[in-house]
């Protein structure tokens, strides 16, 4: 039950650290984006798109049915791989660009809580 409870709170930790990246979309992709059988989606939305429309609403979705959460997830690297492509800094490494490092951190620690 803690760890149900540390994962709902990392979860509000990574939505607002979407919303700060300027990541949050208003609107929802189409439903058949949705529906991709690829791994995080990524035939069909952005890996920012996934966290927010996929990620948070199934895990949030298990945590208030108390269902069994997924195991072994490891998002960090494609967290980080998709930092890279867009310009936003890890340790501050690019000018003028908005720090990633906070949100790597948040996935990370839900990594370390997944397994």
């Amino acid at each position: 039950m803690i760890r149900d409870t540390d994962i709902a709170s990392l979860l509000i930790d990574l939505e607002a650290e979407l919303r700060r990246l300027q990541w949050w979309q208003s609107q929802q992709p189409p439903a058949e984006a949705l529906a991709s059988t690829m791994p995080f989606c990524v035939d069909t939305l952005g890996f920012d798109q996934w966290l927010q429309f996929v990620f948070l609403p199934t895990l949030q979705q298990l945590i208030a049915l108390g269902m069994a959460l997924p195991s072994n997830c490891q998002i960090t690297p494609m967290a980080e791989e998709f930092v890279r492509s867009r310009s936003f800094s890890m340790n501050g490494s690019k000018a003028n660009a908005l720090p990633a490092d906070q949100l790597l951190a948040v996935l990370k620690a839900l990594d370390g809580l997944l397994i």
